[in-house]
């Protein structure tokens, strides 16, 4: 192998500005995932057949179809069948945000699910009426509940966020991918990706693993 490796011609600034795009990206994303996926986990467990059958088809369709056709299908479908144009960057916020938002609302279902009777049936002593139980002791411990697996759908929405370079967000993906071009240098300039990437998942994976063992210590 006679390739010489030079990292000093890759152009940081590019890579930057698209770090902090991918960052947007993923921020808002995950603002309409925490901020959605509760209510939708709610319609997923109501009795009413009309409200929980098309939340739990949402769901599916968002957990078993790739997050690239997603964003994809948002991009170009949506102007052509309803008449709407966005953004690039818009339309990548709502593919990842509503795929966040279905993996989250499974997490909080889960969550949901554990909630004690006994919690509840204090709310119904208390006098409380579903809608100030569900605020006032549900919605906070299933959110405790779920804080390891919102942080780690939250990871993947950030990997996944490189996926919006197809439809020409200018991300940090596309930026690598531009500059790789321009400089024929794409092993330096992939390989700092690789580690941007690295460097921003790792701590916030590092987060998840102590919750995990601080709430194994707490429920053990």
């Amino acid at each position: 192998m006679n390739y010489t490796f030079d990292f000093q011609s890759v152009s940081y600034g590019p890579l930057l500005d698209g770090l902090i795009v991918t960052l947007q990206l993923t921020a808002a994303a995950n603002l309409i995932g925490i901020i959605l996926g509760f209510p939708l986990a709610l319609m997923i467990m109501s009795r009413i057949a009309d409200i929980r059958v098309p939340a739990m088809l949402f769901v599916e369709f968002f957990r078993c179809t790739p997050a690239i056709v997603q964003i994809v299908w948002f991009f170009y479908c949506v102007p052509m069948l309803f008449n709407v144009f966005l953004g690039s960057m818009t339309m990548g916020i709502l593919a990842l945000g509503l795929n966040l938002m279905a993996f989250n609302a499974e997490a909080y279902r889960a969550a949901i699910q554990g909630v004690p009777r006994e919690q509840l049936d204090a709310g119904i002593a208390l006098g409380l009426n579903p809608l100030q139980r569900t605020l006032y002791i549900v919605l906070p411990t299933a959110i405790r509940a779920s804080i390891p697996v919102l942080l780690t759908n939250g990871i993947g929405s950030f990997q996944q966020s490189a996926l919006v370079a197809i439809v020409a967000v200018q991300d940090l993906m596309y930026e690598a991918k531009t500059l790789a071009t321009e400089t024929y240098r794409p092993i330096e300039t992939f390989t700092i990706v690789a580690l941007v990437y690295f460097a921003v998942s790792f701590p916030v994976a590092q987060i998840v693993g102590f919750l995990e063992r601080r709430r194994q210590l707490v429920t053990g």
